[in-house]
């Protein structure tokens, strides 16, 4: 391969044999160099290749201006996650968490705070992301040799599951503020507290998290053959029926939407699994 572009002493740009613009870095990979140079592969410590061009671009900008290790700290994390959870991120994350990390480093040594104040539900309601934030925070200590609060945490797994609902962090928030909501009208109803191990519990919040999701993008699902249904499972589970009728009220009052009765009906029948531990 040989060089594109020179963006720093670290990062070049080239184009690999499918044709696609890849980024390389590396300590001093173009010290001394100019573009149609060969590429060092003694070099070569990292070498990124996003398929959205659009990410790419914006990518390439953002690792122009910050440290190359920000950005394989960053990608070191990614990976971590993606083997943990054992999903695909969008490439997206990519720009979010590096450029996150790097100036959440740079407010802690201005000695600037930034409190979550999500933490408690981000903790609860993404418990494998909040794990995987918290082991991020150790390979910045072992990095960087600072220790960001666990505040952070909580941001790099909201980062996460942004990667993986394709959100903007701050609908990503106003749907996590929702699902509490939610789970608490449930709770308060029944008087109960929540099994967070069961197979039931986590149905119930991977459904209001894509309830919420439509909802903060203004899509319904709205099915009327599933009407008799409903007329059944209403009165099958009335007490369940009574408490979803409390989460329409609370929803048309904060977001002027009012449920359809498709989205009662599994509301309806993921209430009464949870609140039957089932």
């Amino acid at each position: 391969m040989r060089i594109d572009k020179i963006l720093n002493n670290n990062v070049i740009t080239s184009i690999n044999e499918n044709n696609e613009e890849v980024i390389i870095m590396g300590k001093g990979i173009a010290f001394n160099k100019r573009c149609g140079d060969i590429v060092i592969r003694d070099k070569i410590e990292k070498v990124f290749v996003l398929s959205n061009p659009n990410m790419n671009r914006k990518f390439i900008e953002l690792i122009s201006k910050i440290p190359l290790e920000y950005a394989v700290l960053s990608e070191k994390i990614i990976s971590y996650a993606r083997k943990e959870l054992n999903k695909t991120l969008n490439e997206s994350i990519y720009i979010s968490l590096t450029d996150h990390i790097y100036n959440a480093i740079q407010r802690q040594k201005s000695g600037i705070i930034v409190t979550n104040g999500l933490i408690w539900e981000t903790k609860r309601l993404y418990k494998e992301e909040y794990k995987i934030g918290l082991k991020a925070l150790e390979m910045i200590s072992h990095q960087f040799d600072i220790r960001l609060p666990e505040d952070e945490a909580a941001f790099i797994a909201l980062h996460i599951v942004n990667a993986n609902l394709n959100e903007e962090i701050p609908i990503l928030m106003d749907i996590t503020k929702t699902i509490q909501e939610i789970l608490n009208i449930v709770k308060y109803n029944f008087n109960i507290e929540f099994d967070e191990e069961s197979l039931s519990y986590y149905r119930f919040i991977t459904h209001l998290k894509f309830f919420a999701q439509r909802l903060f993008n203004n899509k319904t699902i709205n099915d009327e053959k599933d009407n008799e249904l409903f007329d059944i499972v209403k009165e099958k589970y009335s007490d369940a029926y009574k408490c979803v009728l409390k989460v329409q009220k609370f929803i048309l009052e904060k977001h002027q939407y009012n449920l359809t009765k498709e989205e009662m009906l599994y509301l309806i029948i993921h209430t009464q699994k949870l609140v039957n531990k089932k």
